[in-house]
């Protein structure tokens, strides 16, 4: 038997879109071992969604062995469609256990876009992109001190989706608008005392996406409101991320909690950390058991 652990991740932290993520302390675990026929069985999060040949982790883990004949367990703490890249957290845990030797080439194919994907392999605050056709990621500085509260209502908002309602160009303004306030999000990420919630603005993706998420702009203002650093969506939504420090975590949480119920939404806030790992295998990669 093999197993394989991945965190998920919180893709774009506002400009830097289809470039930036980090990953945070909540799993989704696969193992993988041989059987007379494919078995499936799925815990947690998604749980019996597709317990059969096309989820996922069969299709990803059949590919890698060349055959099916394998059983195949997934447990995940990961909430699905709700931006935090479960998707490619489970393709990367599904291609570690299933003995890839590029798990990250494997679940940024499948993804589409390589920054999930990178967060879930190598840990930490991630930059990635394709070059010459393949994924690149590299590992950037990230401080201790910072912690994540996030939003994720009880509504779905599938990725392509989110997509389709982006434009087609932007202005050469909007991508400078960017391309500055990422500067200044990677070096307050590095250096807390730096990060403003300037830093996450943005206009490539998140005003076009509010349109199927119009509760959002008056969420993300709370956050700061109640004492994030910076705020922004979390991937493609619906979920939404509070950049705090670790000693205004639980603040920030109560008051996104109080901010989620005036909007009439249910959902869930949570407090979490920056996962450095990325990747585990065998016996240290067990669920912890602090995580809903």
């Amino acid at each position: 038997m093999m197993r394989a652990r991945a965190p998920a991740s919180s893709a774009n932290l506002g400009p830097g879109f289809d470039a930036l993520a980090v990953a945070l302390d909540c799993y989704v675990q696969v193992e993988i071992e041989p059987a007379g026929s494919l078995r499936i069985r799925s815990e947690g999060e998604g749980a019996g969604l597709c317990d059969d040949a096309s989820h996922l982790a069969v299709r990803v883990a059949s590919s890698i062995l060349g055959h099916d004949r394998i059983e195949v367990i997934v447990r995940s703490q990961i909430p699905v469609s709700r931006g935090l890249g479960s998707s490619a957290a489970l393709a990367a845990a599904a291609a570690a256990a299933a003995g890839s030797d590029d798990p990250f080439s494997v679940a940024a194919d499948l993804d589409g876009h390589p920054e999930n994907a990178a967060a879930s392999v190598f840990g930490g605050l991630v930059a990635a992109t394709h070059v010459d056709g393949r994924p690149r990621a590299a590992q950037l500085p990230l401080s201790d001190e910072l912690a994540f509260v996030v939003i994720i209502p009880d509504r779905a908002l599938v990725t392509a989706e989110a997509r389709a309602v982006l434009p087609g160009t932007v202005s050469r303004d909007d991508a400078l608008f960017n391309l500055g306030r990422m500067g200044l999000l990677l070096a307050g990420l590095a250096e807390p005392s730096l990060l403003t919630a300037a830093a996450t603005a943005d206009r490539l993706h998140q005003d076009a996406r509010a349109t199927l998420f119009p509760e959002a702009p008056a969420l993300l203002t709370a956050l700061v409101d109640c004492g994030a650093l910076a705020s922004c969506w979390s991937g493609a939504g619906p979920s939404l991320l509070g950049v705090t420090l670790e000693s205004s975590a639980e603040k920030v949480c109560a008051g996104a909690q109080v901010a989620l119920a005036d909007s009439g939404l249910t959902g869930r806030v949570l407090v979490l950390r920056a996962d450095r790992r990325g990747i585990v295998y065998g016996e240290d990669a067990e669920l912890p058991t602090s995580r809903p």
